[in-house]
């Protein structure tokens, strides 16, 4: 076939030819299978190469060796947009002649129908290939590869993070296969890993070159909340974001922006990992060295609050320049409170220096000191028997912890609480943020604490019941609370007393209980303690010792009367025996006498 392409007919008539007469049907018929058969033979649905004969915006002209030329629309050659006049593209053969006798050819489908081992056989041979991006898609981009559509994960377009994937739609790139997963089918590309060996090998070049000091200039490539990445032309630095700025940097965005060109120092590098540490803020000099030199212990100065603790606040005082405001110098309290209940961050604050250390480049301020210390003058503003409101603060089982003022606390022991009422506990008197009035009792300056009373706001009402609850006076009380050794009773004038089980028995023998109310004889009475000491079972008992010993005194009485009534007839009796005694002496006394005689 190729003989007959090259070489003319030996036995055309070319006279007749070139004197315009017609050549017969026969030599027609001949001319035409001759021709037809200097062509190549093609068949309908297979795939073949041609050759870009013409080119223009809109379609490729490809000659395959038929007796006419195929038209393929350009956006088949969207993946490669370096394609020429001469160059060889496959093309399937959807028709050898449609209507128009036009022989319909498609190089997509030619692609397609090859696609698969064109895919496998670039993953092996780890082939460059070109590919059309023709969407975004959910984490990166779909391109299309000889017409499978595969898979550009977002972090495989370039080395350094993409802000905008839009930019990269429509745009023809080379790639290299990276996985085929031949069950689904599913094939990804990747950009990146045909630039990475490249930047490996500059990395390597730049890393030997670097210096500890160095200053290089770069662009900044990422800003993350740790730090921002530095491209110093092929290799990435880190500057960390304690390394941005001599002052507290709360975002990176604050200090530096994307693509912004600047001057980084080398601060540290590591050759196997290829990290290198750079640094901003050493190109500049420290603020503590550019710190008013006149500036000294007990100046003021103002600041802003940057950073808040339990423990105290951060103030800086220039860009740089830190001091701490300890909790314990907020305020001239000595209650124990987080440094939050005093200010915030951004809060603009007036602080007076308590230390200063310029070596070490530390310093601590304090705020409560542009206040006066209330304890200078506390006999003066709080002396001995003096009366103020105060503020529940706390409990304890002994007592009530008051404040006056901010710096000024009190306790009121639980026993100066009430004159009357028997406390257990101070939360049963007050409440914790409630006023309460007090009475000054004792100043300890040393310690910054005050001794307070509340009952002495009030007259002893114990000097009252002395005369009230005497020994032996009765009175009506109510049973409030049943103890081990004991009843607590509610008595007139809101004093309470106290009486032992064996004074609780009744009349009937039975024990009273709780809120029983009964007559109570005083049995004790001692003003010093506060005691009171009753009985029930007193009354009854002494009513019947009583009524006995009036019986036993009417008795006697009765016994008197009757002695009376029998008292005469003695008396004669008497007489007339001492008259006869008297006779009888007499004798004697005459006989004794005669014999003396």
């Amino acid at each position: 076939m190729s003989e007959l392409k090259n070489s003319p007919l030996a036995d055309f008539d070319w006279d007749s030819y070139e004197k315009g007469q017609e050549i017969s049907s026969k030599t027609r018929e001949e001319l035409e299978k001759t021709y037809d058969e200097s062509l190549n033979t093609v068949k309908d649905k297979e795939v073949i190469e041609g050759t870009v004969i013409a080119l223009n915006k809109r379609e490729a002209v490809v000659n395959i060796g038929y007796k006419s030329d195929g038209i393929i629309p350009m956006n088949e050659f969207r993946y490669n947009p370096d394609l020429k006049v001469g160059d060889k593209v496959e093309v399937f053969i959807e028709n050898q002649e449609d209507k128009k006798g036009q022989l319909i050819l498609s190089h997509k489908k030619a692609r397609a129908a090859r696609s698969w081992d064109r895919v496998n056989e670039a993953l092996a041979n780890d082939e460059i290939i070109k590919g059309y991006i023709k969407c975004r898609t959910k984490g990166g981009m779909i391109v299309d590869v000889f017409g499978i559509e595969a898979f550009l994960p977002g972090s495989q377009i370039d080395v350094k993070p993409i802000r905008d994937y839009d930019a990269y739609v429509g745009k023809t790139m080379e790639f290299k296969v990276v996985k085929i997963n031949q069950e689904f089918k599913n094939v990804v590309v990747s950009h990146k890993a045909l630039i990475e060996a490249e930047l490996e090998q500059q990395k390597k070049e730049i890393i030997a070159k670097l210096e500890k000091g160095q200053v290089l200039e770069g662009t900044v490539k990422n800003i993350t909340s740790y730090g921002v990445f530095i491209d110093l032309g092929g290799v990435d630095g880190l500057i960390h974001i304690t390394d941005l700025s001599w002052g507290r940097v709360n975002d990176p965005n604050e200090v530096v922006q994307l693509d912004q060109k600047l001057n980084v120092v080398i601060l540290d590098f590591d050759d196997e990992k290829k990290r290198i540490a750079l640094g901003l803020k050493q190109l500049q000099p420290h603020p503590w060295d550019a710190l008013d030199p006149e500036l000294k212990v007990g100046d003021k100065v103002k600041g802003k609050v940057v950073v808040m603790a339990d423990y105290g606040a951060f103030v800086e005082i220039a860009p740089g320049v830190e001091g701490l405001i300890h909790v314990s110098e907020m305020s001239w309290s000595q209650h124990l409170r987080s440094a939050q209940d005093f200010m915030k961050v951004g809060d603009e604050v007036e602080a007076v220096i308590l230390t200063l250390d310029r070596k070490e480049r530390k310093m601590s301020l304090g705020i409560k000191q542009l206040k006066a210390d209330p304890w200078e003058n506390i006999e003066e503003k709080y002396p001995v028997g003096s009366k103020h409101t105060a503020k529940v603060r706390n409990f304890t089982n002994f007592g009530v912890f008051v404040e006056l003022e901010e710096g000024v606390d009190g306790l009121i022991h639980i026993s100066d609480l009430s004159w009357t009422k028997k406390i257990k506990h101070p939360s049963e008197f007050t409440q914790i943020g409630a006023d309460i009035d007090v009475q000054v009792l004792e100043i300890d300056k040393e310690n910054r604490r005050l001794s307070l009373g509340h009952k002495q706001l009030e007259e002893n009402p114990w000097d009252v019941f002395e005369t009230i609850f005497t020994v032996g006076s009765i009175h009506e009380g109510t049973i409030v609370e049943m103890l081990d050794k004991g009843a607590v009773i509610a008595l007139p004038y809101g004093v309470e007393g106290f009486a032992t089980p064996k004074h609780l028995v009744k009349e009937d023998g039975t024990q009273a209980q709780v809120d029983e109310k009964l007559n109570f004889k005083v049995i004790e009475f001692n003003k010093d303690s506060k005691r009171i000491i009753l009985s029930h079972s007193r009354i009854f008992e002494d009513e019947a010792k009583a009524e006995k010993a009036e019986a036993k005194k009417a008795a006697k009485k009765a016994k008197e009367a009757a002695a009376k009534e029998s008292a005469p007839a003695l008396n004669t009796a008497m007489e007339k025996t001492t008259l006869g005694d008297i006779s009888e002496l007499a004798a004697l006394k005459e006989k004794l006498a005669k014999e003396e005689k």
